[in-house]
């Protein structure tokens, strides 16, 4: 089998899904390479998405730490509030090319399944949204702006009723639609092409970023920090910094109630190498080697394996991934809010806690950018019952 990051990645699936991914992927290699497809991406992002997305001096969180100056990549001024949308628009648009009628997708905070709803009502799809009933009942509101976009939002009820479990159930549903029916992943997870096709679609972030910062600043960033759960937009903002060796880069996954306990979703601490969701990756297990419960404050965080790719940049340390706890998310995101304004979501607070506390540990000519992946009105409910 082929891997395509290391001895990550693969697809370990059933033949009949096999057949599918190949079709997806020789789909996917054409479009990619076709101006005209391109054209009409961009199009979207700029005219509808609202792309690019600024990066923000978050000058009053840099004079609190007196440290590094912290920039933001203002992704949840993005159509529907998250970077999510950004690989929507792109699936969909290749679902079309491909005479796919149908659209279903997992969530877990539920603003890939906005942002999936959001696309396919544009462009007049029949969509399905499959997440778990825990998840629904924290993401209550992002379950509402599904519906009022035309989307059937069904509830998994099997194993902890979070994101893996979604993620289950909406595989098996379109093995049983494949013929009419396009799966539109959220994350850079899943069997090959998706966790590439997922990249490709967020790379913008970066690109974005790297432009502005060197017009800003006139030099790359010193650090990189974005919340890695599947890690799409962590990804999105790494990838065109890859090649930059002097640019530090890191993941924060979620601690949970702390790394120490079993109520956590720091796959990268306390995984290892294992499949899970038709590829190979790093996972977590129990005692019994099955793969394991995982919990996290951030509906989006609450997945117990992680992209493929970032296993790979683990493996040759090109990446570094720590962790923040729900307090510590917590306390990110009340601070953003106080001081600059921006009530972000708790899944980036994660990414906020560590980069606000690398940034006074630095002196004031570095720079750290700091991926803002979206915003927390969905959050404001579940926060007021922790203060």
């Amino acid at each position: 089998m082929k891997f395509q990051y290391g001895q990550f990645g693969g697809q370990f699936v059933p033949p009949v899904v096999v057949d599918a991914l190949n079709e997806l992927n020789e789909a996917f290699l054409e479009a990619k390479e076709d101006p005209k497809f391109i054209e009409e991406y961009r199009y979207y992002l700029k005219n509808y998405v609202g792309r690019p997305s600024p990066l923000y001096f978050a000058r009053n969180l840099t004079e609190k730490y007196g440290g590094a100056k912290i920039y933001l990549k203002r992704e949840d001024l993005n159509h529907m509030g998250a970077h999510k949308i950004n690989n929507t628009i792109g699936q969909i648009l290749l679902a079309k090319r491909m005479g796919k009628t149908k659209i279903i997708a997992e969530t877990g905070a539920g603003q890939h399944g906005v942002a999936t709803a959001t696309a396919a009502a544009m462009f007049g799809m029949e969509c399905e949204v499959f997440q778990g009933r825990v998840d629904m009942e924290r993401q209550e509101l992002n379950v509402f702006r599904m519906e009022m976009l035309g989307a059937k939002v069904t509830g998994v009820d099997q194993g902890t009723a979070t994101l893996a479990d979604a993620v289950d159930f909406a595989i098996g549903k379109w093995v049983e639609r494949i013929e009419d029916t396009f799966y539109l992943l959220g994350s850079a997870v899943g069997p090959h092409p998706y966790p590439t096709m997922v990249k490709f679609f967020q790379k913008i972030i970066g690109e974005e970023a790297k432009k502005q910062i060197l017009e800003v600043e006139g030099k790359l960033p010193d650090y990189l920090v974005a919340c890695v759960g599947g890690g799409s937009n962590a990804i999105g903002l790494f990838t065109d910094f890859l090649p930059n060796e002097e640019v530090k880069m890191i993941g924060v996954e979620a601690a949970g109630e702390g790394l120490e306990t079993n109520k956590h979703a720091a796959t990268m601490a306390k995984g290892k190498e294992g499949v899970i969701h038709g590829m190979n990756t790093k996972c977590v297990f129990d005692e019994e080697g099955k793969i394991s419960p995982v919990y996290s404050i951030s509906a989006g965080l609450d997945y117990p394996g992680v992209g493929p790719e970032h296993a790979y940049l683990e493996s040759i340390k090109r990446v570094n991934y720590e962790s923040a706890t729900d307090q510590e998310a917590i306390d990110g995101f009340l601070e953003l809010s106080k001081l600059e304004g921006i009530i972000p979501a708790i899944e980036s607070s994660h990414a906020l806690a560590n980069g606000v506390k690398l940034a006074k540990t630095l002196s004031k000519d570095k720079v750290i950018i700091i991926n803002l992946s979206g915003r927390g009105d969905k959050d404001v409910n579940m926060i007021r019952s922790f203060i």
